[in-house]
């Protein structure tokens, strides 16, 4: 009996694995049938991605630019459009493709739905400090869910560059400095924006970008050159992407840097070489915003034509919005200066994507209007939003146990222009939500009722309403409203202060030198902090701010980020402690901006600083080379106590494990969650080595007074880098292992790996 079970089970695993065999023949079959029918004009077009240029539903386009993207449409000569918003703009557009042109390929339709489309959720940088992983899928989840519904399947993210910068706008979008945590949130979000099958109805193609570098632009100023070496590259740019593909990503997009004095979308050895060729990435690369024909100033390329060639001969498969490969391509190719085939291998991947989303069965699947009527912010996204919000949050500093507060009896003067701010906190990349849709912290903290609460604003940020595509106009002169902010907090007995950057100072193109609290507001709070300094800070910002002053002056700092729809609500869980923080920072922040790039993996070099009084050695003469916050910092309103550190040898193979474990115990009064973390450091490496890099982490919750053995198992393939022989392997050696609450953690287990 048990061995007609165990045949039978055989069996369905061969006529499954052969169903799977089968499809994959057949999805190759279709596509190659389907390119042998194309003209070089209509291979092109599948290369070419416009912008929505007119409303789709309504009269015909008019002006020269609207009527030649048209005409292009309708010859076949669009493969995809981004930004085109709404089931039946979309709905609309498809028809053209699927039933005007000639072969009738469907269109694939993008959007950048980076933290959320209708339900914001904390922006990328934010979550990340939540370390939660399956939170991070969850969200990703919701999001696609509801642009799926809305008639998209492909989002521009995530955004996994490793960035070490804060003046750096976008650090706000990615997870990050640190690549071993990058790889995992980009596994997690890939995952949740394309599900266990593309062809399912609420998933969407997922995009790794910016391939690659892009984090490490020069001066932190966007859209800049970038200047590192191959190890760089490799140990710490290129994990999370390989991440990403080992997570089945479907798409790339490359960035608008140069690396190796070239741009990267004309970058052959990145985009062929590795990621093509040594990855075996089968979907498809598309250019970020114009970066094909931004080759020209860069001074890579001569023209348009030019442009082009360079761009497809490295690997560059779609155009957003250049309009030079589909005026180029069919010329380079006739002209020989190009072979079809590579036209041929870019447009195979572009087919091959939208034949796995299913659009060749059924172009108009996400185009539901029911669907879409039903599925956008519902309550159940707004829960899992509030989930995020409260688990993003980062406890930075708690003297005097000033948090969480006291429930009834006292008069809280709520004081800052962020506090009833209902739009910032949607953060930069908010898509489809609506203006000034976010919860407020006043909002969420007038929930409750014990305690006597006044608002008052003290001094605007900005002036008019902010966009996306406009500088955020900050005030620098008017304090008229100070004088009554100080009269609140001087009869008030705690002072909660909502300060920070409005969500559009963060971003694409959002460079900043000034890393403070922008405007007035440092002003205002050492103004109120002389009058009662019972002030609890929150921080909303999409970026590490220099809180010197604050870290210094006030007891007590909450980092909010920018939260999004349930912002306010979740702040004040917090406050009051009904949630305890547990958001551990993934990004350092600086003493102050003369530091950046500053970041916890850093290399000891050969004259290491210990103190400010030295004066030959790596260090700076005013402040400590160490961050303000590290890694991995976040504290809880309970106490975390570390002991019994142990390891269960000191030797390791190539082909065996040792077990590291310590013992953790909630020392104080309130339930509570430790990310617990483990570092590694390589004593002696064939290039220089980091001086700590994470390589595991565990979220625990304990009760007060509980306590847990946690244990991390540790192999071979842990100690892995890119060496001086130019590929990935670990070095037998001395290395030092550490476990702690942030990676300032000091005390250490010793192993050799022979």
């Amino acid at each position: 009996m048990k061995k007609s079970i165990y045949t039978l089970l055989v069996l369905l695993f061969v006529v499954s694995c052969q169903k799977t065999v089968d499809l994959d023949n057949d999805k190759e079959e279709f596509i190659n049938d389907l390119i042998s029918k194309m003209t070089l004009a209509e291979k092109a077009g599948q290369m070419n991605q416009y912008n929505g240029f007119w409303d789709a539903t309504g009269p015909m386009p008019e002006g020269d630019y609207q009527k030649k993207r048209y005409n292009e449409l309708k010859n076949g000569q669009v493969g995809s459009m981004l930004n085109v918003i709404g089931v039946d703009e979309i709905r609309a557009l498809q028809k053209i493709a699927v039933e005007e042109t000639r072969l009738g390929i469907p269109l694939i339709f993008g959007h950048d739905v980076i933290h959320g489309y209708k339900t914001i959720f904390p922006i990328p940088l934010a979550e990340s400090s939540s370390w939660d992983l399956d939170l991070m899928e969850k969200s990703a989840r919701v999001a696609a869910t509801e642009a799926s519904a809305d008639g998209l399947n492909w989002t521009f993210a995530p955004m996994v560059d490793i960035s070490r910068d804060a003046r750096w706008g976008r650090v706000m979008e990615g997870a990050g400095e640190d690549p071993y945590l990058g790889s995992l949130v980009a596994k997690a979000r890939v995952h949740g924006f394309q599900g266990d099958n593309l062809n399912d109805i609420n998933t969407i193609v997922a995009c790794a970008k910016h391939f690659a570098g892009y984090g490490f632009s020069e001066a932190g100023r966007d859209y800049n050159t970038t200047d590192f070496n191959q190890y760089t590259l490799h140990n710490t740019i290129m994990p999370p992407f390989k991440a990403a593909v080992d997570a089945g990503v479907r798409t790339f997009m490359n960035s608008f840097n140069t690396l190796d004095e070239i741009p990267a979308t004309g970058h052959k050895h990145i985009q062929r070489d590795i990621l093509k060729r040594d990855w075996s990435f089968d979907g498809f690369i598309v250019s970020d915003w114009g970066s094909i024909d931004q080759m020209i100033p860069h001074g890579f390329a001569r023209d348009g034509k030019h442009a082009a060639e360079l761009a497809v001969l490295a690997g560059s498969d779609m155009d957003m919005e250049s309009s030079l490969y589909v005026s180029q391509l069919v010329g380079l190719v006739e002209s020989g200066n190009i072979a079809e085939e590579l036209l041929n291998d870019a447009v195979r991947r572009i087919l091959r994507v939208k034949y796995e989303l299913g659009l060749f069965e059924d172009p108009y699947k996400y185009c539901n209007k029911e669907r879409s009527d039903s599925e956008l912010a519902s309550e159940e996204n707004m829960s899992v939003a509030l989930d995020a919000a409260k688990k993003s949050i980062v406890l930075l500093k708690n003297n005097n146990q000033l948090l969480p507060l006291q429930k009834e009896g006292e008069k809280i003067a709520i004081i800052g222009p962020l506090a009833n701010d209902k739009n910032s906190p949607l953060g930069n990349w908010r898509s489809q939500a609506v203006y000034n849709s976010a919860s407020s912290v006043v909002e969420g903290m007038k929930k409750y009722k014990g305690n006597r609460t006044v608002f008052e604003k003290g001094v605007d940020l900005y002036y008019g309403k902010t966009n996306f595509h406009n500088r955020v106009k900050i005030n620098y002169d008017d304090k008229s409203d100070f004088g009554k902010a100080k009269f609140a907090a001087a009869t008030s007995d705690i002072v909660v202060m909502v300060l920070g950057e409005e969500g559009n100072q963060s971003g694409e193109g959002r460079s900043r030198t000034n890393i403070g609290l922008p405007g007035l507001q440092l002003e205002l709070l050492k103004e109120i902090s002389k009058i009662n300094n019972n002030i609890v800070l929150v921080v909303m910002s999409g970026r590490p701010l220099d809180l010197s002053w604050e870290d210094e002056n006030i007891p007590a700092i909450v980092q909010a980020w920018h939260l999004g729809s349930k912002s306010g609500d979740a702040i004040a869980q917090v406050l009051y402690g009904d949630y305890n923080p547990s958001g551990k920072l993934t990004m350092s922040f600086p003493r102050n901006v003369g530091q950046v790039p500053v970041y916890y993996n850093f290399k000891n070099t050969g004259r290491p600083s210990t103190s400010i009084e030295q004066v030959t050695n790596s260090g700076y003469a005013d402040v400590e080379n160490s961050p303000l916050y590290s890694f991995g910092h976040g504290l809880s309103y309970t106490n975390f106590s570390y002991s019994n550190f142990s390891v269960d040898s000191d030797k390791l193979g190539f082909d065996s494990k040792i077990n590291v474990s310590v013992k953790l115990e909630n020392t104080g009064f309130y339930k509570g969650k430790e990310v617990v973390q483990l570092y590694i450091r390589d004593i002696v490496g064939s290039i220089a080595r980091p001086m700590k890099e994470l390589k595991g982490f565990k979220i625990v919750e304990l009760a007060p007074g509980e306590s847990e053995i946690i244990n991390f198992e540790i192999d071979s393939s842990l100690l892995e880098f890119y060496t001086y022989n130019n590929k990935w392997e670990a070095e037998v050696g001395k290395f030092h292992v550490f476990i702690g609450g942030d990676s300032n953690v000091t005390e250490f287990k010793e192993f050799y790996l022979d």
